[in-house]
Formats: C-alpha cells, sequence, structure tokens
C-alpha cells in the first residue's frame, strides 16, 4: 500500500507564499529543490509524465555520486526549464502530497523557482513576447495585419528566419490571427427567463479569453448558440485581460497581479449577482478555480469567482443532472478521438466533456487522458519543439487508432498539435463545444 493509499485525508494545496520575500531567496530556494529532487529520485513515479523527471534522473544518474547531492546546482534550473506546470503529477501520480509532512508539491516549486529565475531578469525577450497573449492579439488581430501573419506564419522561408531570431520552431504550427474578433462580433442572449437548478446558476456570463477573442472566435460563437439553444440567458464579462495563466507560467507574478486586478473586480460582480462564469479555456478556468485562490487565499473577491467558475462542459453536464438541458440532438458525429487536457484533468470534474459527447446518437468517442506535449507557449521554442512531439506520440497514436471522423480537445491549442502529430487528412479538427453545436443542427 503507498503512502497516499493508506491516509484518508484528500491532497491538500497550501496556499502560494510569493509575497514573502523568502520565496525568492535563492539559498532557500535551492535548499527545498535539493529536498524535494531527493525525494522525487527515491521514488521515480513520475518518469513517464513529462521531461522535467527524466532529465532530474540523468542528472543523478550521471553525476560522480549517483544522487541528488552529486548535482551541481547551477543545473537545477535545466529541470524547472523542462516543467511547463501541468500539474499532474500533483493531482494523479505523487503520494508525498500535502497532507503527508513529506509536504511535497512540485509544480508550485518549480513555479518559485521560475518566479526567481524571472525576478533576476534571466528571461529571454522571445519569453515575455510569447506569453503578452493579450497584447499581441490586439496587434495582430487588426484585419490587415492577421492576413499578413497568417501568410507569414505559413511561409517556410519567413518561419526559417523566425526559427533564427526569435527561436520559435519553424514546423510549429501556429494558430491563425481571427482579422474579426469575439467581442466586437458576439450576439449575446439576455431575454430568456432565469431558470435556476439545484447544481447550477440559470444565467450565464462569457469570459472570453485571449485565444477565443483573437485565434479562434468561431467557438465562443458557438458556445453561445448553445446557451441560446438551451434557452440560458447570456452576457459577456464586460471588461477583461488575460486571465495570467501565460505569465504565470513564466514565473512574472508582478504581472499576474495586475491581471488579478483588473479581472477581479469586474468578476467578483457578476458571481455576486448570481452569474455562472464559462471559459472556453481550461487554463483560464484553472487559473481562476485554482491558482488565483491560492495566491490570494484572504481575497473574498478572488474567492467569490473561483466559486461562480465553471468549464462549459461541467456546467452543461449539471445542467443536464438539473433537467434543464436539450438533448434534441439532430445530427450524428460518427467517431470522436477525444483528448482530456492536463488542465482540465487536474480540476477534479470527471469526464464531463465526454458524457454530454456520448449523449449524441450514433456517435462514439475514443477517449485519450494524456498529455500531449504542447503546453502552452512551451512546445512553440526552438528547443522543445522535438521533445513535445516526443511526448506527444503515443497521443497521436492513440487518437489515430480508430480512423476518426473528429480530432477533438478542449484546449484548442492541444488538437492543432495532435493533428500535426498525426498528420495532414487524417480527420478533421474540431472543439468540443463545436462538434455539440453541429450535433444541436445549429
Amino acid at each position: 500500500m503507498s503512502v497516499r493509499e493508506g491516509n484518508l485525508e484528500p491532497p491538500k494545496r497550501h496556499p502560494i507564499d510569493w509575497k514573502n520575500p523568502d520565496y525568492y531567496h535563492e539559498g532557500s530556494l535551492f535548499a527545498e529543490l535539493e529536498r524535494v529532487f531527493d525525494i522525487c529520485h527515491g521514488c521515480r513515479r513520475c518518469i513517464s509524465l513529462c521531461n522535467a523527471f527524466p532529465k532530474l534522473f540523468d542528472l543523478v544518474d550521471e553525476s560522480e555520486t549517483g544522487e541528488v547531492d552529486g548535482v551541481p546546482k547551477a543545473k537545477y534550473g535545466e529541470v524547472v526549464d523542462q516543467c511547463y506546470l501541468c500539474d499532474v503529477c500533483f493531482m494523479t501520480k505523487c503520494p508525498y502530497v500535502p497532507p503527508h509532512p513529506w509536504n511535497l508539491d512540485f509544480p508550485h516549486l518549480m513555479l518559485r523557482a521560475k518566479a526567481v529565475k524571472f525576478k533576476k531578469g534571466e528571461v529571454t525577450f522571445r519569453d515575455r513576447l510569447l506569453t503578452s497573449t493579450d497584447a499581441l492579439g490586439k496587434l495582430l488581430a487588426i484585419p490587415v495585419v492577421a492576413q499578413t501573419v497568417n501568410a507569414t506564419n505559413r511561409n517556410k522561408a519567413l518561419r526559417g528566419a523566425m526559427d533564427k531570431m526569435l527561436k520559435v520552431h519553424k514546423d510549429r504550427q501556429l494558430p491563425d490571427y481571427a482579422p474579426k474578433r469575439f467581442r466586437a462580433n458576439a450576439q449575446a442572449q439576455r431575454h430568456f427567463p432565469v431558470r435556476d437548478g439545484q447544481r447550477t446558476p440559470g444565467k450565464v456570463t462569457i469570459f472570453a479569453t485571449c485565444y477565443i477573442n483573437y485565434n479562434e472566435p468561431g467557438i465562443g460563437h458557438d458556445l453561445l448558440k448553445i446557451l441560446a439553444h438551451n434557452e440560458i440567458p447570456t452576457i459577456l464579462v464586460e471588461k477583461e485581460a488575460c486571465c495570467g495563466m501565460p505569465k504565470l507560467e513564466l514565473g512574472d507574478l508582478e504581472t499576474v497581479n495586475k491581471l488579478k486586478e483588473a479581472n477581479i473586480p469586474v468578476l467578483a460582480k457578476l458571481a455576486r449577482e448570481g452569474y455562472a462564469i464559462l471559459t472556453a479555456i481550461p487554463s483560464c478556468t484553472l487559473m481562476f478555480k485554482q491558482e488565483l485562490p491560492l495566491m490570494y487565499p484572504n481575497d473574498a473577491d478572488v474567492q467569490a469567482v473561483a466559486g461562480a467558475m465553471f468549464d462549459p462542459f461541467e456546467y452543461l453536464a449539471l445542467r443536464h443532472k438539473d433537467g434543464l438541458l436539450k438533448t434534441d440532438f439532430k445530427q450524428s458525429l460518427g467517431t470522436v478521438s477525444y483528448h482530456i487536457p492536463c488542465h482540465l484533468r487536474v480540476q477534479n470534474l470527471g469526464q464531463k466533456t465526454r458524457e454530454l459527447l456520448q449523449m449524441v446518437p450514433n456517435t462514439t468517442v475514443n477517449t485519450v487522458e494524456r498529455c500531449a506535449g504542447h503546453d502552452g507557449t512551451w512546445g512553440v521554442k526552438s528547443e522543445y519543439f522535438d521533445t513535445s512531439m516526443k511526448i506527444g506520440k503515443p497521443v497521436f497514436k492513440q487518437m489515430a487508432s480508430v480512423n476518426p471522423d473528429y480530432v477533438s480537445s478542449d484546449c484548442a491549442i492541444a488538437g492543432r498539435h495532435i493533428c500535426q502529430g498525426m498528420g495532414e487528412g487524417q480527420a478533421r479538427k474540431q472543439h468540443p463545444i463545436s462538434l455539440i453545436r453541429i450535433a444541436y443542427g445549429l
């Protein structure tokens, strides 16, 4: 029996002590890294999850002592750089997470190391640029600019130059920028009566996210159609900034704080007015439901937002349990290969997206629950592209194994990555929200 199996208490996350000056003290950080790395080295249960653990174990095995004390602390950063904060090790594998006395939280220790690195100025222009998703979107989604950028992203010669200058891998398929932003064209549906359920508020507000606003607005429009079909009054969040997840992954916690100050007052007001807050990007949902509450454990507004925040399929599945979801699906989806992204898995919601897809008549869902390896901006970078494709290889095979009609993931970026790994023409990429809109015949 493992330690976790013998402990009846659920895993518990401690608040992120990011305002404490000791949080950024390099000596204190190295001491904690050595302690945790030594525990991980003795366990090795997480070796198959991502590249951070193989990198750590290789450093240990190749050291003079064969133990963590033989690894130069200057090399600890090589492990940190391989972690993209997917959280899967904490949520699914590690037997030593709190309340275990060893108190091991590998992802949040990696976050601390990234924050120290950022504080020291050891961050490239590329990484600052790639994580500025809102600023990039506002510039690159201007109609004429979007056309130029999209053409550039498909030009091999220009992508080669981008690889050399910015270290954005020339072979990585990048998302288009949409010349018509979601927020500029979305039609809110306010006129339906509010029907609260036991599990669900009867009215919704949508936090659009950078990706929906600037890259794939069609996903947002499809969500609006689904909510309107189910006669749920819906509005858009009046004002929003990036959720902060890209900057969190960079370790730029001060910018996370600025984005929190822009978003939370607006969202907290809506939460207290009884709205369910929906985002169509799992990382954004996770940011508001987990990371910000851990960064601001005593902020009542942050906690109110976390309590009102829903993944769209979490909301729709609960709506179904309340007897308030229409199931008048008109069109089969055939065979769908559906991938559950890491930032959805760690929300502990169960497989709500799969449940709804399986409600569609004559539809078969092949579910793959494993990291695909793209992981935000990580898989875009030249130095990690090959590793990201290697991590994703088992997912590509499992997704392709049933000759699907559709390839789908709640993470639109992971969906594109999977299609690239599978090869062109094997199946059509479609977000699960868009699949439900298709099934409704809307």
